[in-house]
């Protein structure tokens, strides 16, 4: 939730190129399932406190549980984690902007695009250098367990 009140502030988390920095820990459950009700909720709780339309709220945060439960099915592939969140968010998030009357159905590929951009931005690079972290310092665990013993 604060990442997202940080995209808030530089106005970058709503519209149709949204780049909310929160989205970048979608991809958490490749490592923790209890990951998927945790960026699920702080989307929830996000969508609330930074007044989202009601349609926003549900479907919203129905294609961050989408997104983030189709991460942890992928969860041996982590370098994909970001994936079923961008296209979630790209397929889903069209249509609320469509029913909020911010365009029409014409334009849905349009707004796939521009959203996906901005899921491109926040999950696929700010989370994929998560995973680049997670990865490079599990090695390191795992190298520290077999010297140790």
């Amino acid at each position: 939730m604060a990442l997202t009140a940080v995209s808030a502030a530089f106005g970058l988390s709503s519209g149709v190129i949204q780049v909310r920095i929160s989205e970048a820990l979608c991809v958490l459950p490749v490592y923790f399932a209890s990951a998927i009700p945790g960026v699920t909720i702080g989307c929830l709780i996000s969508n609330i406190l930074f007044g989202a339309s009601a349609v926003d709220i549900a479907v919203g945060t129905l294609a961050t549980l989408i997104g983030a439960a189709l991460c942890w099915v992928i969860r041996r592939w982590p370098y994909a984690a970001s994936v079923p969140t961008i296209l979630s968010n790209a397929l889903i998030i069209p249509v609320v902007l469509i029913l909020q009357h911010i365009g029409t159905w014409n334009q849905y590929f349009y707004f796939a695009g521009t959203v996906g951009l901005g899921e491109i931005i926040a999950c696929g690079i700010l989370g994929t250098l998560i995973i680049f972290w997670f990865e490079r310092h599990k090695k390191k665990a795992k190298k520290n367990k077999t010297t140790a013993a």
